[in-house]
This record gives C-alpha cells, sequence and structure tokens, in this order.
C-alpha cells in the first residue's frame, strides 16, 4: 500500500521534469507528510499534451453520494484494477503520475508499536507513482480525485511492508499516460530490487498534524 508521502520539489521543477504545463492552484511545497484527502500533484496528458494538476488523493467513484460515502481509495491494486468498478473506466482512459520524493511504510515490533519508515530511490531522483484519476460531481460540487497504483513488493521492499508503489521510469510514461499506444498493464510490477533505499524515521510522523524537515531524517534502529 501506500497511505503516505512526501513531495519537496519546486513546481517548476516538476513541471520540467514531466515536460508538463502547471496549473496555478498546486498544493504548496515542500510536503513531507501527504496524507490520505490532501491534494497532490498530478501529471495527466490530452492528446500529447500534459498537465501537472492538483487532485484529491482518494479516488471518488461516481456513485458516492458525498466524498465520505464508502471507503476511501487511495490505492487501486494492479492485480484487479481493470475489473473492480470503481477503478475500471480510469485504468482504460485516465491514467496520470504523480511525483513523490518518497513515501513511508511502517513496521509493528510484538507489542504492536508503529515504527515508520521513509522509502526513496537509491540515485536520489524524485519518483513517479503510477495512478489513475477520477472526476466527481454531487449537489453542485466538484472534485477531481485520484488512487495511486500498488502491486506485489519485491523482496527488498517485502521487509517492510507486503505492497509498494507502481514506480515509473521516464522511459515508461508515454504509455502510461496514453500517449504511446496500448500496452500499459505491463508496466503495473514491482520495482527492481535495487531500485530503492529506505531508513527509519521518527514515530513523530505517525501524526497526520506532523509537519518538517526532521520527518525524514533518519534515526538510530
Amino acid at each position: 500500500m501506500c497511505g503516505r508521502m512526501a513531495i519537496t520539489l519546486p513546481h517548476d521543477a516538476m513541471a520540467q521534469m514531466f515536460e508538463a504545463a502547471p496549473g496555478n492552484d498546486l498544493p504548496e511545497v515542500p510536503n513531507y507528510n501527504v496524507c490520505p484527502t490532501d491534494p497532490v500533484h498530478v501529471v495527466t496528458s490530452d492528446g500529447g499534451a500534459r498537465r501537472l494538476r492538483p487532485m484529491r488523493w482518494g479516488l471518488l467513484p461516481a456513485w458516492y453520494k458525498a466524498p465520505n460515502g464508502g471507503p476511501l481509495l487511495i490505492n487501486a491494486r494492479a492485480e484487479t484494477i481493470a475489473e473492480k468498478p470503481a477503478f475500471r473506466a480510469a485504468a482504460k482512459e485516465r491514467r496520470a503520475l504523480i511525483p513523490a520524493s518518497g513515501f513511508y511504510e511502517w513496521t509493528k515490533d510484538a507489542e504492536g508499536v508503529r515504527y515508520p519508515w521513509y522509502i526513496t530511490r537509491a540515485d536520489g531522483a524524485p519518483m513517479a507513482f503510477a495512478a489513475v484519476w477520477q472526476d466527481w460531481s454531487r449537489d453542485g460540487e466538484t472534485l477531481t480525485t485520484c488512487a495511486v497504483v500498488t502491486t506485489s513488493a519485491n523482496t527488498s521492499m517485502g521487509r517492510i511492508h507486503n505492497r509498494m508503489p507502481v514506480i515509473l521510469e521516464p522511459d515508461d510514461w508515454p504509455l502510461w499516460l496514453g500517449e504511446a499506444g496500448h500496452g500499459a498493464a505491463r508496466l503495473m510490477v514491482a520495482a527492481h530490487e535495487e531500485l530503492l533505499r529506505f531508513h527509519r524515521v521518527d514515530r513523530a510522523v505517525n501524526s497526520n498534524r506532523a509537519r518538517g524537515p526532521d520527518l525524514i531524517e533518519p534515526v538510530e534502529v
């Protein structure tokens, strides 16, 4: 799963990285504790023209009568995304990328205490998560929403959690965004073993109200 992330890239760097036109209402950066239902930065493509846009993290299917009208869909499982009614159409027609500097996962000890880990690319580059998106409207309220696509973890990530976000390389962005024909399903696989590095961070990040760069600093295990 992917339930928390950090984004530290300036807006102009994100726009340049994805060759996307930035919106003027993007979420503030840096944000070291992006939580579900927060706005996130999302890259979409329409006819090859890419946009960097804000979206609510937590996809809302059209049949939800309110934003809290059903389960919070922050992740879409790669194994079932083409079949689940909430994601099926988006997987075909509305794929996107979510830039992130890193993401968090948790392990538990024998007493059930949760210990957070911060995961980044080993080469220090930003990540691009595979995502899907959906417009939702009800009673005059309109939201543009998204979910991160996840898959079974590779061996190294599996020591922390059994799921991980699908992380796409630049050469694969056009295919995922629908700019390079069909076959995007083959991209929904775990990253290679050497892609990621991870370190324990302070339990302060367990609170969704925590803020600041100290959240990603290593602590002794």
